[in-house]
């Protein structure tokens, strides 16, 4: 059995292999924000799939924050008895499962939220360009807003949290030049624009407690003029670790062009593409790291294991076509992933329905 198949732990956290399903927009919550029977199902599926951790699609924490129609919320009580049924069910499959909190920021959605967009800068060419710019006020009630979030997600049973600070939604337009353009304590070095992600971190710590599992999904580099290099995102990297995160997830791109998702990864070397960048984080730092992005194979996914690129391994689409891929693997099938990497998925979420593997479903029609 591959030594990626051997149980481990973060804070606490038991778990039974080392793939994760990376937070991945599905469609499937109700307009409200709210839990539905077929947004339940579809989790089930993950964790009868054998994946070692699932994290959610991005989660709102306030209403204003909402990047995407039929996205989950956490911004107000009324969320946790649904959750609550949402991460029991999965428990049953004895897999734990991590809530990823986030807020869009200046890619907020106005007509699905109907509120001016909150943006922490001024920038043009960008769905929310003509938000309202935060004051330091607006800052600590967003932050504030992540850490009820961070409560109602203990209290509702998730097993960790994920902050969402990649691919250009809030968390990541902080640590980003090309987003955050502020003169105050809010921007300008890295430090200060990974201040208002430190305060977010330690008012999750004050209502979940120092041994529940804090996580953030982070960019390596956005690749967008004037964005956060790797260089950079280091050493936001390295503060995170100093004050208390139990993991990174590494990603790079934004949804705003789009290469966050890459969609040549035709052979091993185009595969696990922010591979260089990983192997930079891992020799400073002593969190475990978590790597997404065209990891299609468990031959490569040992390979990078044992060359020090990262400790846990994380897909997005490879799941939507198959769910059940880590047991597949594990029972000895070690073809590839059966995903094409074309992001076709994402086109049925643009038109207004769920997410699925539109490739699998031209090929039953066919049969």
């Amino acid at each position: 059995m591959s030594k990626l198949f051997e149980t481990s732990t973060i804070n606490g956290m038991q778990l039974p292999n080392r793939f994760a399903r990376s937070a991945t927009w599905e469609g499937l919550a109700a307009d409200d924000g709210t839990t539905t029977p077929k947004l339940n199902d579809f989790y089930v599926d993950l964790a009868k799939g054998g994946v070692g951790l699932i994290i959610t699609s991005h989660t709102y924490v306030r209403a204003d924050g909402m990047g995407s129609p039929r996205q989950l919320g956490l911004s107000d009580d009324k969320f946790i008895p649904g959750l609550r049924e949402f991460t029991d069910a999965i428990h049953r499959h004895d897999t734990p499962v991590a809530v990823e909190l986030s807020h869009a920021g200046i890619l907020a959605n106005d007509q699905v939220t109907k509120q001016t967009p909150a943006v922490l800068s001024k920038v043009d060419g960008y769905i929310g360009s003509n938000g309202r710019e935060m004051t330091v006020a607006d800052i600590q009630e967003i932050v504030d807003a992540f850490g009820q979030a961070a409560r109602r997600a203990k209290e509702a049973g998730f097993d960790a949290i994920q902050i969402h600070g990649a691919h250009g939604f809030l968390v990541n337009q902080f640590l980003s030049p090309a987003f955050n353009k502020r003169s105050d304590a809010y921007g300008g070095s890295i430090e200060n624009r990974t201040r208002a992600v430190l305060e977010i971190l330690d008012k999750m710590r004050s209502f979940v407690g120092n041994d529940f599992p804090i996580l953030i999904k982070m960019n390596s580099e956005d690749r967008i003029e004037g964005g956060l290099k790797v260089e950079d995102a280091l050493q936001a990297a390295l503060l995170l670790q100093d004050a208390g995160i139990d993991a990174i997830e590494l990603s790079g791109g934004t949804v705003v062009t789009g290469d966050h998702a890459q969609t040549d990864v035709s052979s091993e070397e185009k595969e696990a593409y922010w591979r260089t960048a990983a192997k930079a984080f891992k020799e400073k730092l002593t969190v475990p790291l978590f790597l997404v992005g065209g990891v299609r194979s468990l031959q490569l996914a040992e390979k990078l294991y044992d060359q020090g690129y990262a400790d846990y391994f994380s897909m997005s689409r490879p799941f939507i076509r198959e769910p059940d891929l880590i047991a597949r693997w594990a029972s000895g099938d070690l073809a590839k992933a059966a995903c094409l990497s074309d992001n076709l998925c994402r086109g049925p979420l643009l038109e207004g329905g769920a997410i699925y593997c539109v490739v699998e479903e031209k090929e039953k029609k066919e049969l």
